[in-house]
């Protein structure tokens, strides 16, 4: 069985970033292969999800969902859970796995910008994590997300900050030194600084109602939300109700 696909708008989407991350599907589930750091992350996404928004009952988009990690994890928390990406190699993965598992995740290859113009004000939550840097437009990216959840509804999205602190550490630390990131998994000038989030946001109908940052310890190898949004970070919106761009009337 494949997953629904539906003809993706390119506009903003970037192939040479598709590929380079479908070139990983095949170990995508491996807890020490290229994506251990999504591994070690996702418990603190959860966290940070539940903590924002409920997920037992609702229906939730995570998009840029690649292989699933996260999916299956908010679909075990009782969501309803429909996962999008434009890698089809990574929705293959995604969709086996959620088989082996039995855990229930729809899956479709699709851009969020198609999916806001078929299903507007749709899901109750909206997860978008470490896609924006990804994109061509990722202001784009958040009016759809806007557009996709329902009036005061959470999107919640995580990314990389944009300054010296987070070039040494995301970039030259994490893929040269360290190496536990592939070398190119990111662009410095593509990066997106806080206050720039948020005004994407305000312009999309979002209210930023919080920032977390994720924190990384060399020495315990472990990840923990903190304070610090120097580097890694989170960021959860509130839609607003009446009068927000893409809410139903």
């Amino acid at each position: 069985m494949n997953p629904a696909s539906t003809n993706p708008s390119p506009a903003n989407a970037d192939p040479a970033e598709l590929a380079k991350f479908a070139a990983l599907a095949q170990r995508w589930w491996d807890p020490n292969g290229p994506e251990k750091p999504l591994h070690a992350l996702n418990p603190l996404r959860l966290h940070y999800v539940e903590r924002a928004a409920r997920l037992a009952g609702s229906e939730v988009l995570d998009v840029g969902c690649g292989g699933g990690i996260l999916s299956e994890a908010m679909a075990r928390c009782g969501a309803r859970v429909l996962g999008i990406d434009l890698a089809p190699e990574l929705l293959e993965v995604a969709l086996l796995h959620a088989t082996e598992t039995e855990v229930s995740v729809e899956y479709r290859s699709i851009a969020a910008e198609d999916l806001a113009a078929e299903r507007p004000a749709s899901f109750d939550v909206v997860t978008c994590m470490e896609m924006l840097e990804h994109v061509p437009d990722p202001a784009v990216t958040l009016r759809a997300l806007a557009q996709l959840v329902k009036p005061d509804g959470d999107v919640i999205v995580s990314t990389l900050n944009r300054n010296p602190r987070s070039f040494v550490v995301a970039i030259l630390g994490a893929e040269y030194v360290a190496r536990v990131l592939p070398r190119g998994t990111h662009d410095y000038l593509k990066l997106i600084r806080p206050s720039e989030l948020a005004r994407w946001g305000r312009a999309a109908g979002l209210e930023l109602s919080d920032l977390t940052g994720l924190s990384y310890n060399p020495l315990t190898r472990a990840f923990r939300l903190s304070g610090d949004t120097k580097v890694n970070y989170l960021a959860h919106f509130r839609k607003s109700g009446e009068g927000a761009p893409g809410a139903s009337r």
